[in-house]
């Protein structure tokens, strides 16, 4: 494990134990518009700081919340925390997201936490993809099932077209609002889906994270899975809208 992963995973481990004993009251508030275009809350930004103590050692950080941070040639994509809605609803699906690209312009390292359960993947250039738990050092090749019963469709609301299609073809979704934290579960479910806005912090260490699984990215929508042919048929029913 790489001194970046290892640093990567003691912050998770800093912010779950901050968590653990329920959220102060002043994390609730919204503070301004951050480099990703949405509000910070002040829970997004002290994740951040928690980030760039454990982080900013390793090259500069490009963050949801605010923008560049530090310097150095590598750079360090964070959402400091992903599903931040989820998060300030008491939702048990948000965590965090890090990748980091070389100075030759490589992703090398990513690593996506569930904070609500404490699950953690992580992906180095040198190792596959592993999945294991904060606060133990035992990590696995990441859980699947012989037959997976749903994706995981998000922004689901935003495409009502698209849910009536994958209604028709019995292709069962749950839309849980962590755009990461569901391609860190590709592996386990039927498929990812996602419309919309694409943004690298979304997507940085998520698709990093499906490596192994068929893949397809396009402007407007990320289809992944197991199975070629479901994404086939989802990326055909996008097409006849």
């Amino acid at each position: 494990m790489t001194p970046f992963i290892k640093a990567c995973i003691m912050a998770n481990e800093e912010i779950s134990l901050a968590l653990k004993d329920g959220f102060e009251a002043s994390w609730f508030e919204k503070t301004e518009v951050g480099a990703g275009g949405d509000v910070s809350s002040k829970l997004d930004l002290f994740a951040e700081a928690i980030f760039v103590k454990h982080l900013g050692a390793f090259g500069h950080i490009e963050s949801e919340e605010s923008g560049i941070i530090g310097e150095g040639e590598e750079k360090i994509i964070i959402d400091p925390i992903d599903g931040s809605s989820n998060a300030l609803s008491l939702f048990p699906f948000y965590g965090t997201s890090v990748a980091k690209v070389n100075a030759d312009g490589i992703l090398d390292a990513a690593v996506v936490c569930n904070l609500a359960n404490g699950d953690i993947f992580i992906k180095s250039a040198a190792n596959e993809v592993q999945q294991g738990k904060l606060f133990s050092d035992i990590f696995h090749a990441p859980h699947t099932t012989p037959k997976a019963e749903i994706g995981l469709f998000e922004k689901a609301y935003a495409n009502p077209l698209l849910v009536a299609a994958l209604d028709k073809e019995k292709l069962k979704f749950r839309s849980p609002g962590a755009i990461a934290l569901s391609l860190a579960y590709a592996h386990s479910v039927n498929y990812v889906l996602f419309m919309g806005e694409f943004r690298i912090y979304d997507f940085a260490a998520g698709l990093a994270l499906c490596e192994g699984l068929a893949v397809i990215v396009e402007a407007d929508y990320v289809i992944v899975s197991k199975d070629k042919k479901t994404i086939e048929q989802i990326e055909a029913l996008i097409h006849k809208l």
